[in-house]
């Protein structure tokens, strides 16, 4: 793989915002002893990203880091620049920064703050960093970064501005329509949830549960109707179809099956959640 850093063909999204310190780089450590190339961790409600960052990264050796994704609209772009290279100092490149524009609901329920069009927030955000003050030591390559893209303008934006895209909660079709808006250089990195069960009532009540949240925000909901699904089939959990689309499960095969779909649609790393 081309680029600043190789982050393999598959890696693993999780939350460890419950794991304990030793916890976190224990897993840490066996994800990278497993072989995955990246270790995917969110921007949400519980461990600081970028510290989580610099722990994971301190007790790795090859492992890269990459955040899946920062909210743009809860740090200032200088803090996020900042941050960015000095993790990119501390591991000799190994960080990875994902950034997005989260949602609507998100951004004005929970914070109390209006939510400005994502298109131009984001551009403004990359220009700032562009921009922002380093007084640290001169880096070693330019620190990498990928948008959270769903859409056509911001994937176009991020085959211009960054290395890429990654795409979450979308099925292998998403891959394929993504690969076609980006061009043939650009990282796609698609998030795949997977669930190693065969017994479909079970294997789907477990998948339900980790789409509750997803299925009611906006962007995903949008992207969902982009790729052929209608209205009524993402109300009430979803239809079957559509968990079957977003959520793996199955045996393992199926599992490697599934992540070989999106290969094959295009994808440059697929990490599985």
């Amino acid at each position: 793989m081309s680029g600043p850093v190789d982050i393999g063909r598959v890696g693993v999204w999780t939350r460890m915002d419950g794991f304990s310190v030793a916890e976190a780089v224990d897993f840490a450590q066996r994800v990278e002893a497993l072989g995955y190339g990246a270790l995917w961790i969110p921007d949400a409600f519980g461990r600081d990203p970028f510290a989580h960052a610099a722990l994971l990264l301190a007790h790795t050796e090859r492992l890269v880091v990459a955040t899946g994704v920062v909210n743009i609209h809860l740090r200032e772009a200088q803090a996020t620049a900042c941050a960015q290279r000095e993790l990119h100092d501390q591991s000799g490149g190994r960080f990875l920064l994902g950034l997005g524009v989260s949602h609507g609901t998100t951004i004005e329920r929970l914070f109390d703050k209006p939510y400005p069009a994502p298109m131009p927030s984001m551009r403004a955000y990359l220009d700032a960093m562009d921009q922002a003050m380093w007084w640290g030591p001169e880096l070693d390559g330019e620190p990498p970064v990928v948008l959270a893209a769903l859409g056509p303008l911001m994937l176009r934006l991020a085959a211009e501005r960054t290395l890429g895209a990654h795409p979450f909660f979308a099925p292998p079709e998403n891959t394929a329509r993504s690969r076609e808006i980006l061009g043939p250089g650009p990282w796609l990195c698609p998030e795949q949830k997977v669930v190693l069960e065969t017994d479909p009532d079970r294997a789907r009540a477990r998948a339900r549960a980790s789409m509750a949240g997803p299925l009611g925000m906006p962007n995903y909901r949008r992207n969902l109707l982009r790729n052929g699904f209608v209205e009524h089939e993402l109300d009430d959990g979803g239809a079957d179809r559509v968990v079957d689309a977003v959520v793996a499960w199955g045996d393992v095969d199926r599992l490697v099956e599934r992540v070989a779909c999106h290969h094959r649609a295009g994808a440059t790393h697929v990490c599985i959640q």
